[in-house]
């Protein structure tokens, strides 16, 4: 990615396990984020007790995979995933599982813009 094109990504982060903080605010930011144009790159990361919301609750996978369909990227921490034993659903769902400390700090570095939630 270019210095230009950094000005356009966005990273969110979501590490919530409360269904509620997803819905209205994570999955509704991320979606208009990119659908609307505010932002050229959408990547969303699960991290930390999201990823069990993420493996088991279908209404969320829903949301996830129809985020994915409008092209958010979708990461999640494989760290996490193995702590929670939900790296199959994760990987099932679409989600690209890798360990995300070393991209992450890559995408900081490179002046993506970063939310947590």
């Amino acid at each position: 990615m270019n210095d230009n094109s950094v000005r356009d990504a966005l990273c969110v982060v979501w590490s919530s396990p409360d269904p509620e903080v997803a819905d209205n605010l994570v999955f509704m930011y991320s979606q208009n984020a990119l659908n609307k144009s505010w932002w050229k790159q959408v990547r969303l990361i699960i991290w930390g007790p999201s990823a069990s919301l993420a493996a088991r609750d279908e209404r969320i996978q829903s949301r996830l995979k129809e985020m994915m369909a409008d092209g958010v990227e979708v990461w999640a921490c494989r760290a996490c995933a193995e702590n929670y034993g939900v790296i199959e659903p994760l990987e099932a769902l679409g989600a690209n599982v890798l360990y995300v400390g070393e991209p992450f700090t890559e995408m900081l570095k490179n002046g993506w813009t970063q939310l947590t939630f």
